[in-house]
């Protein structure tokens, strides 16, 4: 008999609340977060409702700034920074190293938040908070050869960025960047994770760290965040639509940018035979289900090897897990260990769910897809979130699925006779973050990598953002601006020698790093 599910001990919504009321009382208040700017928390802004994706309940929603508010807000990061800028390495390193510390401390609960925020699963949200803590106590540890002649930049970094890893990339950049010299400031993703930043932002503000934290509507905002003259640098992960509108105002003011933006990753097999190993990596392949800028949401498979390709590809996608994250048999059971849980909302998932459907109408053919009554949820919860893992064949050229990143567990299949065929349906989006292409014969893969349109190219293995020492850009729309990863991130985000070029994808010139 199929056992009822029961949520985890000490994990629901009001306990987690409860902890951050704990923790730190100064960025908390009984019904709502603050706003962190001018060195202090403030209760101003406009309360929007929110609901979890986890079970569609209600949790904090971000207090909105109006645009003259948020003007005051930059203008008083001007004069942090401006004192920051002056405060010694060393000081500046140990307030950095005693926030990692904090972080660590409260690793737990920022993992729990990241759950009911975003819906990450368990294993997923502690590893993103780890990967901000490790990566950036990387740079702690050698930091002074990266700024040697090297000076803050003459404004604060504006932070602009999605929801799908507020740990990882958001509060990784903001460390780095305030150990860089910099003071900086972050807007609040619209579509979750407040809470986790607002207790991450009041850990590293009790050491002094210059943060500023604010929310509101991107485009109300952007005044402030992105044209204000006192900006020295805008760093904005996100889509390309917003992406292409703030490109648009950097470009004109010739402010220094970073802005990572979506493209459609691709997977290509050609002269193959290592069928175990791909049938190994597919479950890795859905992890927090593809809502990431370096999921791979598109294979390219040329057309002789496509019985041999559906023979490791589907056992593989009908082992993934999914539910309801904090879902366990009995109450103080381990978290459960999924591949993913919800999506980031009930709209996401409609949209997905349309566009599978509008794809399948127009010629498209579902190959597999997951079975409702096998995901793990609580009884009667809502699971308006929750999308089941989907396979297409051939999506028609009229949807989005065909040339965009669906961000959502759906992977497309495309089959290709000829190498022309593998390089055009691979280069399908302008421009990628990462491709990976299988295929037996080493030189193939040296003649075919370089002509595939991504920053990292695999040999058969998934390429990742990468951590620490390992550089991160785009080719084509996927990436516009500075890029980042290493020693270049510190690039990115000081002033180096008159006439400096940084590596990036600039208007006027695009700089290549050496990555492999």
């Amino acid at each position: 008999m199929a056992t009822t599910l029961t949520l985890k001990s000490g994990t629901s919504w009001p306990d987690t609340w409860q902890r951050c009321l704990s923790v730190a009382p100064e960025a908390f208040r009984d019904d709502r977060v603050l706003n962190l700017w001018n060195a202090s928390w403030q209760a101003d802004g406009r309360t929007l409702p929110a609901t979890s994706p986890v079970d569609g309940s209600p949790i904090a929603g971000p207090p909105r700034l109006d645009g003259v508010t948020a003007h005051q807000a930059v203008r008083a990061g001007l004069d942090q920074h401006r004192a920051w800028r002056h405060v010694p390495l060393e000081e500046r390193r140990a307030r950095i190293a005693a926030t990692l510390d904090a972080l660590a401390e409260h690793r737990e609960l920022l993992a729990v938040l990241l759950v009911w925020e975003i819906g990450k699963p368990w294993r997923l949200a502690q590893a993103d908070v780890d990967r901000a803590v490790d990566g950036v106590r990387w740079y702690v540890d050698g930091i002074e050869p990266m700024l040697d002649g090297r000076a803050p930049l003459d404004g604060p970094v504006s932070n602009i960025a999605s929801w799908n890893y507020p740990m990882s990339v958001l509060v990784h950049a903001l460390l780095v960047q305030a150990l860089a010299g910099n003071a900086v400031i972050a807007k609040t993703p619209t579509d979750g994770g407040v809470a986790t930043l607002t207790l991450a932002c009041a850990l590293a503000a009790r050491e002094g760290v210059p943060i500023t934290l604010v929310s509101g509507s991107g485009g109300e905002l952007s005044q402030a965040l992105v044209r204000a003259p006192e900006i020295g640098c805008v760093s904005f992960v996100g889509g390309r639509d917003t992406g292409a509108a703030v490109a648009t105002a950097v470009a004109d003011l010739g402010k220094r940018h970073i802005l990572e933006q979506e493209g459609l990753n691709t997977w290509g097999i050609w002269n193959y035979s290592d069928w175990d190993t791909l049938s190994a990596v597919v479950p890795k392949l859905f992890d927090y289900g593809k809502q990431r800028c370096t999921a791979y949401p598109r294979f390219v498979v040329q057309r002789a090897l496509f019985d041999e390709f559906l023979a490791a590809y589907l056992p593989a996608v009908r082992t993934l897990t999914l539910g309801h994250p904090l879902a366990v048999d009995k109450r103080d059971d381990p978290y459960p260990r999924l591949d993913f849980g919800p999506v980031i909302n009930a709209a996401k998932a409609k949209e997905l769910h349309d566009q599978i459907a509008e794809a399948i109408d127009r010629g498209a053919v579902p190959l597999y897809r997951g079975r409702p009554a096998e995901a793990r949820f609580l009884p009667g919860q809502d699971t308006s979130a929750y999308v089941q893992p989907v396979t297409l064949l051939g999506p028609p050229p009229s949807s989005p699925l065909h040339h965009a990143e669906p961000f959502g567990p759906v992977d497309t299949i495309v089959l290709v006779d000829t190498e022309a065929e593998l390089l055009a349906a691979m280069n399908a989006s302008n421009g990628a973050l990462v491709a990976t292409l299988s295929t037996d014969d080493r030189s193939t893969y040296d003649r075919l990598a370089p002509q595939i349109r991504a920053f990292k190219v695999g040999h058969g293995t998934a390429r990742s953002r990468g951590d620490r020492d390992e550089l991160f850009g785009g080719f084509g729309a996927s990436w516009r601006g500075a890029f980042v990863g290493g020693e270049l991130l510190v690039r990115a985000v000081t002033q180096g020698p008159a006439g400096e070029r940084l590596p990036g994808n600039f208007p006027d010139y695009q700089l290549m790093p050496s990555v492999g």
